[in-house]
Parts: structure tokens; sequence; C-alpha cells
């Protein structure tokens, strides 16, 4: 298991077409200041689809350095190939990477035979814990719990984050898989239920702008609360909804930018969103006490 209780899936920020370092770093210094518990660099939200391979293996090695060991840093390093999955992880462990997530082949698609053969040829060759990522809307490819249930059993695959929005799914995975194997939300929205089923945390976007609320929901939950940490899924929600009023990590940035931590700049095919989308954030996050 590489962390319990709510990992960021990180932003890229962007200045200019380039990564902006400066900005990255104060996100990551903010972001361990207010109890996030682990770090996802270059995940869906860094917008990993659209960094060059060099890119990503910067913004995967500023973040270690500037983490200092101070929370677990995982790398997204997956790809519709399984080669350069293979390349790409090795790059991040070199860099040194506590962890690797690995999303599903995209576009090409695969069988779920060959997904389990995908994983298992990545794990054979990596020296650190995997998390494997099933995101269907995204990629066309679930992670089938059968599946799951084969993946489970490699010393390297350490968890999941699923994200497919359907829990009597995530029952089938669980029950599956040893305690030793982690279940990670996918879905801000519906946290707490998914560690009522044994989860151990989230990969949350949200996180980016709350990070202190989403370590202390899971947290409290963990703790027995589960009560109060329902309460705060609930209160959460709207939030949570405008930050998905259009496809992620489009609003989550455009947030950041009203909060004055980022440029709001996205790489195309992402693009600036609607006026209605920039509206629902302003009232959103004044709601939350999160400008003014």
């Amino acid at each position: 298991m590489t962390f319990t209780g709510a990992g960021v899936a990180l932003v890229t920020p962007f200045a200019d077409g380039k990564v902006d370092f400066p900005a990255l770093e104060a996100l990551i210094d903010w972001q361990i200041e207010n109890e996030i518990d682990a770090i996802i660099s270059c995940g869906t939200t860094g917008e990993a689809s659209t960094l060059s391979d060099k890119e990503h293996i910067d913004v995967v090695k500023f973040t270690i350095d500037k983490v200092r060991g101070r929370v677990p840093v995982i790398a997204g390093a997956g790809s519709n190939d399984t080669k350069h999955a293979v390349e790409m992880s090795k790059a991040l462990i070199d860099a040194g990477a506590d962890g690797l997530l690995m999303v599903t082949p995209y576009y090409n698609k695969c069988t779920q035979k060959g997904l389990i053969e995908h994983y298992l040829a990545i794990a054979d060759e990596i020296t650190v814990p995997m998390i494997i990522y099933s995101v269907q809307g995204r990629t066309g490819v679930n992670i089938s719990p059968f599946a799951v249930s084969r993946l489970c059993r490699h010393p390297n695959i350490c968890g999941i984050k699923e994200a497919s929005g359907n829990i009597s799914q995530v029952v089938d995975i669980a029950k599956y898989c040893s305690d030793q194997f982690a279940l990670y939300s996918g879905n801000d929205d519906s946290t707490v239920p998914f560690m009522a089923l044994g989860g151990k945390g989230v990969i949350s976007t949200a996180a980016n702008i709350i990070p202190r609320q989403m370590h202390r929901m899971v947290q409290d939950y963990i703790a027995g609360d589960t009560v109060g940490a329902a309460k705060q899924q609930i209160e959460l929600k709207p939030l949570i909804d405008a930050l998905f009023a259009e496809v992620n990590p489009i609003p989550v940035k455009a947030a950041l930018a009203m909060m004055g931590k980022i440029r709001q700049e996205y790489r195309l095919p992402l693009c600036a969103p609607s006026e209605e989308t920039l509206a629902l954030l302003q009232k959103e996050l004044k709601n939350h006490g999160l400008v003014e």
C-alpha cells in the first residue's frame, strides 16, 4: 500500500506554454501544509497526455525533489503502448517515485485478457508499488472484478483507483481482494460510500483546492466518525459538482486561478471554461470561503 487517506491528483500549472515550476513548487508546499496524504504527479488532472516525455519526467522529478520525502509521490505512467509504459515507469522510478499510477490502455483498447497481460508485463519490470487505474469513461476500458482478482496477486500491484462510478463493481472487487490490496476512490463525490466498502482513501481532484477538507473527511471516517464524514461529503457535493461541470481539469485549474494559485492556462485540446462554469465556480468557491 502506498498511502492511506487523501491523495491529490495535482494539476500541472503552465505559463506561456511551458510548465510553471515556481507555481508548481508553491502548490506542493501548500498541499503538504494543508495535510494532504500523498501527491499524484502527472495523472489525468496533471494533463499528462499533452506533456512530452521529457516534461513528464521533469515534472515528476521536480515534485519529488520539492516534496523531500514529506509525503509519498505517485507518478502517472500509463500508456496504450505497454512497451512505452514500461520505459516511462523505469524512468520515473529512477527519478525517485514512491509508486506508479497506471491507467488502462486507451483508444486501441483491449480485451480483459489483454488488460491482464498488459499490467502483468509492466509489474514484472518495476521495483515500486503500482496502482492500477480504472476509468472507462475516459479510456473505453473497464477493469473487471475478475481482472482485478488476477492482478491483485502480483506483489508489485498494490491497489486500484476505481473511477467507474459503479458501486456494485466495487463490492465485487472488494470480495476478491485482501486488506493488503488498497481500494482508492477515483470519484470525489462518493468517497465516503466507497470507504464503507473497505476503501483506504481517495485520489482526488477536489483536493487541489480543498486538501485539508478532503484529508479530514477521510481521516474522520477511518477514525470511526462515519456520521461526521458523511455530513462533510454532503456539504462538499455542490463544490465537487462545480469542479466537474466541464471535463477535468478545466474547472479545477480555473478555480485555482481564482484563488491566485496558478495562471488559468491549458494545452489544447483543453480550453478555457464557459462563462456559466466560471460563474458557478465563483459562487461555490465563495460559499466555501475559498475566495472573497
